[in-house]
């Protein structure tokens, strides 16, 4: 039995269809219903229910598509196990990031990594710190950039950022001109907030109530290029990180929060039970030693 018999199987039940499937493999759609076939004959049962319009798999193909896919795992798990062999001369990472933090230090270390490992590719998805966990949980990201804290249980950490939350509000606006602010006087403000999907709006919310008010929130969205565009309408205020507000739109002014103080700490998880590439451990590896020499330079 070959391996790609499995894999094209696995691609068509993904896709409910063999044309797709057969698209997405960059394969005729005759060549994948003839592989099919002769998994089929090879195994001596059916696969799909024909009988049907649409793609539907039989009782049998049920049971052998969970060990189909075991296997492609096992395999895979083989290549990347070879790829360690192979001293990181080739690799891929799965790595995600929240796209309202400031990545540039980051992204400075992982360049640097690339240079010393050219032939490590990686994939860079931005989501919240929940869909991230999430996503490392089920093994669709081998590392993530998450918000403290996260859960111990199912995934290891280390640290290596914590700053404190800003006002931004527009310009105009009457606490412009003050150096700080107490949470409180923000209770009858419209609040701009980055969506559920996210920590930070959890965090503001709680901070919030902890001085006796639910913040009055008129819009949430993902994008904090979008909170800045709103604040600078002035549709509204928001609370954003302050390595953020270094980069604001002259129309839109950043203020330090206090009693109390919103912080927020940054760090990189991976699953406590999940395989790690050797490609995704000299990263971890790297990146740890990297942000703590950045930390003593401070």
């Amino acid at each position: 039995m070959d391996i790609k018999h499995l894999q094209y199987f696995i691609e068509v039940t993904n896709f409910n269809s063999f044309s797709r499937a057969a698209d997405h493999l960059f394969i005729t759609q005759p060549t994948i219903s003839k592989m099919i076939k002769n998994l089929e004959e090879e195994l001596g049962v059916a696969l799909f229910d024909r009988s049907r319009k649409q793609v539907t798999l039989t009782d049998t193909g049920q049971v052998i598509l969970e060990q189909a896919k075991l296997i492609n795992r096992a395999f895979n798990n083989l290549e990347m196990e070879l790829d360690n062999l192979l001293g990181l001369k080739k690799g891929h990472i799965r790595i995600g990031l929240p796209p309202i933090f400031d990545a540039r230090l980051f992204l400075k270390i992982m360049g640097i990594f690339h240079e010393k490992y050219p032939g490590i590719t990686f994939q860079i998805v931005e989501d919240g710190s929940k869909k991230i966990e999430d996503d490392v949980s089920k093994n669709l990201l081998d590392v993530g950039v998450v918000v403290l804290p996260t859960k111990d249980e199912m995934f290891d950490h280390f640290s290596f950022l914590e700053e404190d939350l800003n006002l931004i509000l527009h310009a105009s606006h009457p606490l412009a001109n003050k150096k700080e602010v107490n949470l409180t006087e923000l209770e009858n403000e419209s609040f701009i907030l980055l969506n559920k999907d996210f920590v930070l709006n959890d965090l503001i919310i709680s901070a919030c109530s902890s001085v006796g008010f639910i913040p009055r929130t008129i819009s949430e969205c993902s994008q904090r290029s979008f909170i800045e565009e709103m604040v600078s309408s002035k549709l509204g205020i928001s609370l954003l990180p302050e390595s953020i507000c270094q980069q604001l739109p002259t129309t839109v002014k950043s203020i330090k929060v206090v009693n109390p103080s919103i912080s927020w700490r940054l760090a990189i998880i991976w699953g406590k039970n999940q395989y790690l590439s050797f490609a995704a451990k000299e990263l971890l590896q790297f990146t740890k030693k990297e942000f703590t020499c950045q930390m003593h330079k401070v």
